[in-house]
This record gives C-alpha cells, sequence and structure tokens, in this order.
C-alpha cells in the first residue's frame, strides 16, 4: 500500500497538478491538506474518475483535509480531533482503507507565536498526543499522516538559525512532536532515510526552491503494527517544480499489504 501526503496549498487553484501527480505516482492513498474549499465544492469528479473514495472536511476560504483511497474507505469516519468540542477549524479526518487506519491532519502553524495561535497549536499537539494514545491502545496498523507543521530537528532544515523563534522550530514545538513519538510512534521517513537536508516545503519568496532553501515539516507517523510494514519511504520533488506548484511536495510511504 502507497500512502502519500501532499499539502495543495488550495486544490482548485492546483487542481491539474494533483491530478497530473496522482497519475505519475499512483498512490493507493492520499491524504490531502490545505483544500481551502467547502467539503461541498471539493472537486469529486476527477479523482473519482480515477478510482478514488473521498472523505473530505472542508472549510470555506481556509484550512481542509481529506482522504482519497483507491481502496475503498470504511467507517467510522472521523472528522475532529478530539478533545475541544468548539474548535471548528478543519484539520483532521480519520478512516480505514484496507485495514489500516490512516488520517489526514493539518496542524496549526501557530505564527505570530505572540498571539493566540501558538497556545492554540500548543493545545491541538496535546490532543492529538491524547487521541494518539488512544489509538495506539487500540491495536493495529495506524498511519497519522499530514502537515505537521513541525521542523523535528536542526537537520530538517537548510538554514536552521532562521527558524530559531519561529512556531515550527520553538523547543516547546519540537518537544509535543517528541512526546507523540515516545508513545510508540515511528517517522517513517527517518526509519528509511538518515539524510540531512530532505525537505518538504520550500517557501514561495527569495528564490528558496532555485536555492533549496527547505525544511521537512510533512510527517508520517506509523503505528508498530504499521512500521512492521515499511518496505520505503521518499520525498517526491517532482510536483514542487511544476508551474503553478504547491509550496509542499508529496511524502510517499509504502507498506507491505498484510
Amino acid at each position: 500500500m502507497k500512502i502519500a501526503t501532499f499539502n495543495v496549498n488550495s486544490l482548485r487553484a492546483r487542481i491539474d497538478n494533483v491530478v497530473a501527480w496522482i497519475e505519475r505516482a499512483e498512490p493507493d492513498v492520499l491524504l490531502l491538506q490545505e483544500l481551502k474549499c467547502e467539503t461541498a465544492a471539493f472537486p469529486r469528479e476527477p479523482f473519482e474518475a480515477r478510482g478514488y473514495a473521498c472523505a473530505v472536511v472542508g472549510q470555506k476560504s481556509w484550512n481542509g483535509v481529506a482522504i482519497l483511497s483507491r481502496r475503498g474507505i470504511d467507517g467510522p469516519v472521523l472528522e475532529r480531533l478530539p478533545g475541544e468540542p468548539e474548535d471548528e477549524q478543519a484539520r483532521y479526518v480519520e478512516a480505514t482503507v484496507a485495514g489500516v487506519r490512516v488520517a489526514a491532519i493539518y496542524l496549526p502553524n501557530g505564527n505570530p507565536v505572540g498571539t493566540e495561535k501558538y497556545p492554540y497549536k500548543l493545545r491541538w499537539m496535546a490532543r492529538l498526543k491524547a487521541h494518539a494514545r488512544d489509538l495506539l491502545a487500540r491495536g493495529g496498523p495506524v498511519a497519522l499522516g499530514g502537515d505537521w507543521n513541525v521542523i523535528p530537528a536542526a537537520a530538517d532544515a537548510a538554514d536552521p538559525s532562521a527558524w530559531t523563534e519561529d512556531a515550527l522550530f520553538r523547543p516547546q514545538t519540537r518537544r509535543a512532536f517528541r512526546e507523540i513519538l515516545h508513545l510508540g510512534w515511528t517517522d517513517a521517513f527517518r526509519a528509511v532515510d538518515a539524510r540531512p537536508h530532505q525537505f518538504t516545503f520550500w517557501d514561495y519568496q527569495a528564490r528558496a526552491w532555485e536555492r533549496d532553501d527547505g525544511i521537512r515539516i510533512d510527517h508520517v507517523l506509523l503505528s508498530p503494527a504499521a512500521a512492521d510494514r515499511i518496505k520505503g519511504a521518499w520525498v517526491d520533488r517532482w510536483p514542487r517544480g511544476q508551474e503553478k506548484a504547491s509550496d509542499h511536495t508529496p511524502l510517499v510511504v509504502e507498506l507491505a499489504d498484510d
């Protein structure tokens, strides 16, 4: 099973890019973030025509996540992260695909740090930790994939000093990410590729893509039962080099079939 995560940075604006990539890469499961459209406005037709079932949680102009699957989608579908009922932001969707529980995550950015956005990010991560613990307790293979908005270590940034005070790299953020990992989750990419400077995001400014001035903030975390099945993990840089590209590029994880 090939599972990919891709922050598309406005799906309707980049639908041709996304369709071109899935035809090229043929993921079995595609986890999308930053749809920037309401659920009813999600462009299902190009994906359903290519055999993908869709579970979508959208929001007007902001956020939005989806699971696309060529192996069907089984319930129950969880459409929000537990723990804060008043949180209306469309940042989490979870379902079962061929016996693997998968989630598409769009973790809050948290900037500017001196505003309510950073405490919200840390609360969201605490909620995710609690839910991740519950998922492990249930057993079975699980993949939590998406735009985590976390730079885990200095090796995951071309210029770590430029991110010192940023919400993506602050010590509290990295600590919260490690706390989730230490529950028993595996960073799929790092399990198979220890090379530094392997990035999934390059800003549109200052020719960051051309200079390879990137960061690694898109991750797939695997439960032990899923990590035992890992065959490979890689960043596909091809989409970032295309016209009208998202500032992110896909991360792909391949699991052996059970």
